[in-house]
């Protein structure tokens, strides 16, 4: 697939996936979130790349639903209208079960589908001047997608106050409901995230970062009884791995190790 709405590009371990419609604040459509999904795919299967970082270009990170994009979809049929529903939440939920570690890199505003793709990254560094949010009840729209990963991600209380008001907050306000994983000045927010980036790098083993986000997301949907059981199952088949062991005995040792 050739990409027209993104750019991918893999160097250093890393697969960077840029939002690339500047002129259209990075909005989406049927056809970038086709692109997306490809790319979050192929970052996927390439043992090269270890992390993906999502960002943008130009001064949004996302506007949400592109306005010709939002034409159409009132002329879609029913049907219609739920194929292209499903295609937006199978990228939700890709990224949000992803095998690896997706950080994004929020540098402008991020709104309605915009602020959900931050919330489904596993970390997400946001510029201070951004603001973020949910804004479909003011179009008579329903933020129905991200409502599924917002409550797990921040609880039902402070999700219901962001897709209810449907209004914009801050990046410090999202960072104190939980939402993110930190605030930068602009000057400052690509190397947090290059920081970040090379401690999950050099400092983590890979398979213990995809068993994890396996972990976190399986234990949300089960009793408490049942969660405790899967962790011991988990945290014993991972005693077994290869790179637990290779991280043991470099511990016992007092070894540096680089993953």
């Amino acid at each position: 697939m050739e990409f027209s709405y993104i750019t991918y590009a893999v160097a250093n371990r890393v697969a960077t996936i840029t939002l690339n419609r500047p002129e259209k604040r990075n909005a989406l459509n049927g056809a970038m979130v086709a692109e997306l999904r490809h790319a979050f795919h192929l970052a996927g299967a390439d043992e090269n790349a270890k992390i993906i970082l999502l960002k943008a270009n130009g001064q949004a990170f996302c506007a949400g639903a592109d306005l010709d994009y939002l034409k159409q979809l009132q002329q879609n049929t029913y049907e219609e209208n739920l194929q292209d529903s499903r295609e937006l939440s199978q990228l939700f939920q890709e990224i949000y079960d992803h095998e690896k570690v997706v950080i994004a890199q929020v540098e402008g505003h991020a709104v309605a589908g915009g602020c959900g793709l931050v919330t489904v990254c596993d970390l997400s560094f946001v510029t201070s001047e951004a603001l973020l949010g949910y804004s479909e009840v003011k179009i008579g729209f329903i933020p129905a997608l991200v409502s599924v990963f917002l409550v797990r991600k921040v609880g039902e209380g402070r999700a219901r106050k962001w897709l209810l008001t449907g209004s914009l907050y801050t990046a410090e306000q999202a960072l104190q409901d939980g939402l993110i994983t930190a605030v930068a000045a602009p000057s400052d927010l690509e190397t947090q995230v290059n920081l970040t980036i090379a401690d999950l790098l050099e400092g983590t083993a890979a398979h213990s970062l995809t068993a994890t986000k396996k972990l976190v997301n399986r234990v949300l949907e089960m009793p408490l009884t049942d969660a405790l059981e899967y962790a011991a199952q988990f945290n014993a088949e991972t005693r077994e791995h290869p790179a637990c062991r290779k991280g043991i005995q470099s511990f016992l040792n007092k070894e540096k190790l680089k993953w």
